[in-house]
């Protein structure tokens, strides 16, 4: 398998023959998550390991779930100086990309590890998400493989991992999760967990929350609502790459463009996957004026001399408002 040169498998078997090592078991372990992805790219990193050389092969890649294989967020455990390579991870994650592809990184702390302190700075981002966990297998590669396998609206709270992992003690959990009353929100240091619950019959290892690593009060806490507004932002931009250059700033054009986001949204309405939406252009707004003043009168024609036009879209999911600005160009 050549370095540096993404690879896509889509057989688990075929990725440890192929790949042998770190890469090959943690993309097979991946892809046997039930449900899990049903393609997987893997790069093997060059003789000089350069991660974020490696990351910027893939900066064009259709994918949403990065890791980097078998490679706790700090080797030991108790606190310490996180491994640069998941630093680099969270900064690739960021961005920006292009149009629809934007991604989440995941990483594992070490095992055994419930210091969630070392999650500062550049860690810090509702694009990572962060595994505590008592195992020897890549627990970052099975995370991604049980995140990838559900609808990105699907909470991922107490879905099954497939790994090994011990339990955690209860002042252990407390450590990872901090304090929460009965009337309080959730508390959460931006770290999961794995956890074998009691009430659930049989033997598995499940995920035991789904936060993201966000800190920020504008950060987006849980992993479902990132990747519900990434995939409703590509649906919205899908939607309209085909007739964009077909419409015109008019009336006309613009209710036709209004009209084709709501026909992405309403079905997402109607399956109860958002709450509500609302669907707003500025420019429609001074079309439909009755008496524009001359400045409205300004702003049409600035649009249609730099044929530009900005869309913004109010989403209600998961008890809170998101607002998805478009920004149109008609060529």
């Amino acid at each position: 398998m050549p370095e540096n040169v993404p690879t896509l498998f889509s057989d688990p078997d075929d990725a440890l023959k192929r790949a042998p090592g770190a890469l090959g078991t943690s993309v097979a372990l991946a892809m046997r998550q039930e449900p899990g992805p049903g393609l997987v790219f893997g790069v093997r990193l060059a003789g000089t390991a350069d991660v974020a050389d490696t990351l910027s092969k893939i900066a064009t890649l259709p994918v949403q779930l990065v890791v980097v294989a078998n490679t706790p967020l700090e080797p030991g455990t108790g606190g310490g100086t996180p491994t640069a390579d998941i630093v680099t991870l969270a900064n690739h994650v960021k961005g920006p990309f292009g149009d629809g592809l934007e991604r989440m990184g995941v990483a594992m702390l070490g095992k055994g590890d419930t210091d969630a302190s070392i999650i500062t700075g550049a860690l810090n981002s509702d694009r990572m998400v962060y595994v505590a966990h008592k195992s020897d297998e890549d627990v970052a590669a099975a995370v991604a493989g049980t995140i990838g396998g559900y609808d990105p609206h699907i909470s991922l709270l107490l879905k099954k991992v497939g790994v090994s992992s011990a339990p955690f003690t209860a002042q252990e959990l407390f450590t990872i999760n901090g304090s929460e009353g009965e009337s309080s929100p959730p508390g959460g240091q931006n770290v999961n967990w794995l956890v074998n619950p009691a009430l659930i019959p049989g033997e598995g290892v499940y995920l035991g929350e789904g936060y993201t690593g966000a800190s920020g009060t504008t950060d987006k806490k849980y992993i479902d609502i990132v990747r519900t507004l990434d995939d409703i932002t590509y649906r919205l931009k899908a939607s309209l790459i085909a007739s964009i250059g077909e419409l015109r700033i008019s009336r006309t054009g613009l209710r036709a463009l209004a009209g084709e986001m709501e026909a992405v949204l309403e079905p997402l309405r109607r399956s109860e996957v958002i709450d509500d939406y609302l669907v707003v252009v500025p420019v429609l707004a001074l079309f439909d004026k009755p008496q524009p003043t001359p400045e409205d009168l300004e702003l049409i024609a600035k649009a249609r001399r730099e044929r530009f036009a900005e869309a913004m879209v109010r989403i209600t999911y998961a008890g809170a408002i998101h607002r998805l600005t478009i920004n149109l160009t008609f060529e």
